[in-house]
């Protein structure tokens, strides 16, 4: 996460005359402060960092922020409100509006969510029912409904005449969900849990409103115990069931907008070390969902659905949490004349941060060409652990030491690298299965005749390397 200033004081912090602060886990706080008075006179706005010239491009994620340059920071499933004053100023009007639209940030992600995950129904579906509702899709659906161009009943949205275009294959994968008596228990579910997640949210904004401080909280209390009970329904394990891996990732996506909305509510009563403690609890859940939903998946246009989402709640929805935990933290150690001075600042800026997360598409253009980039150099199997890696980077480990061994064993000398650090996900694991299927065909496992991927399949420009090196 990087913080942009005007170009007046983004000067004065090159000379020294302002600071940047930073909070006690030693990152960089989005605000410019006079170190001589101790006021602030500036927030930043929040922008995806470029990774060019550093050791994170070996890694998919980082290859995406090379591709994308830098620019806003645009979450799938994060509250795009996230700002340094608002959350835990609620007495101002300013911080009144902002927090209503985090809130319904939330409740239209998990609509939106829910209602692509509809499409899918119970079992595998087609790479074009998958199509329908991909990341840029769900990026428009959640624009129309932000601008109210589409109706939330029931927590579900009517897609049928958003995705008309995308041909009669849609419609008839609608139609059979919607008369599919199997699915209608699963939907029966979700109706009852956005009823009362709906219900939570409307408490929680009319609490705001009471200007008594201990009957405002009572009332958020009572919104949080409701919004814990929406979470029961949809963290249910049994939701899960029958669910391909995409739409197991719109499943899980509902529970992380419900825990948000929960962080809310403790960030609105100032209880800072809960949030920083929960956020830090969701962001390992949201790896662990992702790591369970990439290894479940058993097809290639499955990865082609998830591959351009799970990059990007790496690389934005998280980064966007990180900075909403490193805010709390940084709360507990501001003085109120602090947090009102900010407050005064986050007025002043209007929709600043707004216009900075919550923009174009620009990032999103350069993952699909990625992805494209990516297949041609590689398979599914290898393309899905380069999606593990990136959601769980210790899971190279393993792979980089059966190389090693492999490599050695074989003759490949100049394979078993020395400094792992400069070999690209991209490399570990093609070498990883380029040994498997040489092990298999020598005997030591099952034949080559039951792998997905024999060796003649493997890019040319990965054969001449192998070859070369031996």
């Amino acid at each position: 996460m990087d913080y942009l200033f005007t170009p007046a004081t983004q000067a004065l912090l090159n000379t020294g005359n302002l600071v940047q602060p930073t909070a006690k886990t030693g990152k960089l706080l989005p605000a410019a402060r006079d170190p001589v008075t101790g006021e602030f006179v500036e927030l930043a706005k929040i922008f995806y960092p470029s990774t060019t010239g550093t050791s994170s491009s070996r890694t998919v994620l980082g290859l995406l922020a090379k591709l994308a340059g830098g620019g806003p920071v645009q979450p799938l499933v994060a509250p795009v409100y996230v700002t340094v004053a608002p959350l835990q100023l609620a007495q101002t009007h300013q911080g009144f509006q902002k927090i209503y639209r985090m809130l319904n940030s939330l409740k239209i992600n998990l609509a939106v969510m829910q209602a692509t995950a509809a499409v899918f129904g119970l079992g595998a579906v087609s790479s074009t029912v998958l199509s329908a509702v991909n990341l840029n899709q769900v990026l428009k659906i959640r624009e129309d409904a932000k601008h109210q161009k589409l109706k939330i009943k029931g927590g579900f949205i009517d897609l049928r005449h958003i995705v008309k275009d995308r041909g009669v294959e849609v419609i008839q994968q609608i139609f059979k969900v919607a008369h599919d008596s199997s699915f209608q228990m699963h939907r029966q579910k979700l109706v009852n849990g956005y009823d009362t997640f709906s219900k939570a949210i409307k408490r929680c904004q009319s609490a705001l409103t009471l200007p008594d401080l201990k009957l405002r909280n009572s009332e958020i209390n009572s919104g949080r115990d409701m919004l814990f009970e929406a979470l029961k329904i949809y963290d249910n394990p049994s939701l899960l069931e029958g669910l391909c891996s995409a739409a197991q990732l719109r499943q899980r996506e509902c529970v992380w907008a419900i825990e948000q909305a929960i962080n809310v509510t403790f960030h609105l009563q100032r209880a800072y070390g809960m949030v920083s403690d929960r956020l830090l609890e969701l962001q390992s859940k949201i790896r662990q969902d992702l790591l369970t939903v990439v290894k479940g998946c058993q097809s290639e246009p499955e990865l082609d659905f998830l591959f351009p989402e799970v990059t990007r709640i790496l690389g934005h929805d998280l980064s966007v949490i990180d900075f909403w935990r490193t805010e709390a933290d940084w709360m507990q150690t501001l003085s109120p004349k602090d947090q009102h001075q900010l407050a005064s600042l986050d007025k002043l800026s209007g929709e600043s941060v707004k216009s900075s997360v919550y923009t174009t598409f620009t990032v999103l253009a350069a993952e699909p060409s990625l992805y494209d980039t990516l297949k041609q150099k590689s398979h599914f199997l290898s393309l899905r652990d380069q999606l593990i890696f990136a959601v769980s980077p210790e899971s190279r480990r393993g792979y980089e030491f059966y190389v090693s061994q492999q490599a050695i064993a074989t003759g490949y000398q100049a394979l078993a690298a020395s400094n792992w650090q400069e070999i690209s996900d991209l490399t570990v694991a093609n070498l990883y299965y380029f040994f498997q299927i040489r092990e298999h065909s020598t005997g030591n496992s099952p034949n080559e005749d039951e792998l997905e991927t024999p060796y003649w399949q493997f890019p040319t420009t990965l054969k001449n390397e192998l070859n070369y090196s031996k």
